[in-house]
């Protein structure tokens, strides 16, 4: 069942933060101060996993601009995650990440997200938090399937192109690219312009 446009559920759970050290984190610390960017992968030590938290490691400061947190999640504990950012990314680890790694050994935040699997983990959810504590983006892949880092920071930037200028984005939107006006005489601007 999607969450969109619904309250994100809240949590409090161990984490590795990017400075090496452990800290309980919780969903409301970022409540009216940051969106958030919750992903969910499968399991430590796998192999597209390392990818995608690698990926989203060099796009950090990408997101930090956007006032956007990411958050990785995944059942395994904060020690395990530590094992796998001291292993070296040429033997499969992943190395120093520069946001938090959260952990969910009690699986309570991938059954509150939808994501858990009957092999026990996490699927590829993506879940995008407005300020506000809504959820206005998500998506879930099975594990085969990595995410596009890019796609998530075009989504951000869609949801603040709304929210400051109340135009919608139509498809295949970027950055720079023209909203169209929600109103049915209004609207006609844009689809004049794109015929």
């Amino acid at each position: 069942m999607s969450l969109i446009l619904k309250p994100a559920p809240d949590f409090t759970v161990a984490a590795l933060m990017p400075d090496g050290g452990f800290k309980d984190i919780s969903l409301s610390d970022y409540k009216g101060k940051k969106y958030v960017l919750l992903f969910f992968y499968p399991l430590d030590f796998t192999f597209v996993c390392p990818t995608e938290i690698i990926a989203f490691s060099k796009a950090a400061a990408d997101f930090d601009k956007l006032n956007v947190q990411i958050l990785g999640c995944s059942v395994d504990s904060q020690y395990t995650h530590l094992a796998w950012v001291q292993t070296d990314r040429k033997e499969g680890g992943i190395g120093e990440i520069e946001y938090p790694l959260l952990a969910d050994v009690r699986r309570e935040l991938i059954t509150a997200y939808g994501v858990g699997c009957d092999a026990g983990h996490a699927v590829r959810g993506t879940f995008l938090i407005n300020k506000e504590g809504i959820v206005m983006h998500e998506t879930i892949n099975a594990p085969p399937i990595g995410r596009n880092v890019e796609e998530e920071l075009r989504c951000v930037k869609a949801l603040q192109f709304f929210e400051k200028n109340g135009e919608v984005c139509p498809a295949n939107w970027h950055e720079g690219d023209g909203g169209i006006k929600p109103d049915p005489v209004k609207s006609q601007e844009f689809f004049k312009k794109s015929n």
